[in-house]
């Protein structure tokens, strides 16, 4: 498996784990969503928002767009208060933007070369301020690691929020399931 190959594989489990979350998420309610943990951004719908704009800035980033943000990118809320990244209104307009971005997703790994890997990719920090230059490959893995890491915060308060049957989201555990 070459290193474009192996990036794609990671990126096809970062859209399962995260079609999991979702499924999970959606047995939940209003209020087991937005209740608060001192993990993550603070409850389950803020993590799931986190995790659909860090992926829809950072194509934008490796699409050439150094200043893209989504709108709306702070906390997020759901109906009846403020909207959250994206003006993203509840779990089911979220499966929407999110099957939306992961298209985008899959049709720029599918163009993606060995060369591109070395390219250096720009993001404008807005806190800082500044220019940031970051290896393509790192971009890549980024984030799939920083899914990784939020998919893991977010099972945790699934699990604080009394579900039993957690969302699967090791690489394993997928590649046990095509093997069926």
């Amino acid at each position: 498996m070459n290193a474009v190959e192996l990036l794609k594989r990671l990126h096809q489990h970062r859209a399962w784990v995260n079609a999991n979350l979702l499924a999970a998420a959606e047995s939940l309610s209003r209020e087991q969503l937005q209740s608060e943990f001192q993990i993550g951004q603070g409850s389950i719908w803020k993590s799931l928002l986190h995790l659909y704009a860090a992926e829809y800035v950072w194509l934008e980033t490796l699409l050439g767009n150094e200043q893209f943000l989504v709108p709306g990118d702070l906390p997020g809320k759901l109906p009846g208060n403020q909207q959250g990244e994206g003006g993203v209104t509840d779990l089911a307009d979220l499966r929407l933007k999110w099957s939306e971005l992961e298209k985008r997703w899959s049709g720029y790994l599918a163009n993606l070369s060995s060369t591109a890997l070395e390219e250096v990719v720009y993001r404008k920090s807005i806190s800082l301020g500044t220019r940031l230059g970051t290896r393509r490959s790192d971009a890549l893995l980024h984030v799939c690691t920083h899914a990784h890491y939020t998919a893991a915060q977010v099972v945790n308060m699934l699990r604080h929020a009394g579900m039993e049957r957690l969302p699967e989201t090791m690489l394993i555990s997928l590649a046990r399931h095509e093997a069926k």
